[in-house]
């Protein structure tokens, strides 16, 4: 809809960029704000990007001076992962390339993006 009036009332239709207008609040008249992990902004829980942050517990340089003198062969155990939930606001995931900003066809593309694997 690109600011068609309407005869009946006169008044002009609103252009919309994106058909949730950036948010997945749907029925819902308000939500609670978080924190963006970043600059820390206020941002509408539905509205924030949420990302996980999967890191190791221990530091690369210190994990070969741990299995060094641990008792327990490399083999069999494996240290756990810290999981993070990061949550930016648009500014800050735009800034830190965590979002992209797309054309205006490319917006109508609902689908997830395709994941590139990673060689293990």
């Amino acid at each position: 809809r690109d600011r068609v009036s309407t005869q009946s009332t006169g008044f002009l239709i609103m252009t919309q960029k994106r058909r949730n207008h950036g948010r997945a609040k749907h029925n819902r008249g308000h939500v609670n704000p978080v924190r963006c992990s970043n600059c820390a902004r206020c941002v509408p829980k539905d509205k924030a990007v949420k990302r996980f942050l999967v890191r190791n517990i221990v530091e690369s340089a210190a994990l070969r001076d741990i299995e060094e003198a641990s008792a327990i062969q490399n083999n069999e155990y494996k240290l756990p992962k810290v999981y993070l939930k990061m949550q930016y606001c648009i500014s800050c995931a735009i800034h830190s390339h965590i979002v992209r900003v797309r054309s205006k066809e490319d917006r109508k593309i609902r689908d997830p993006p395709k994941i590139k694997k990673r060689k293990d």
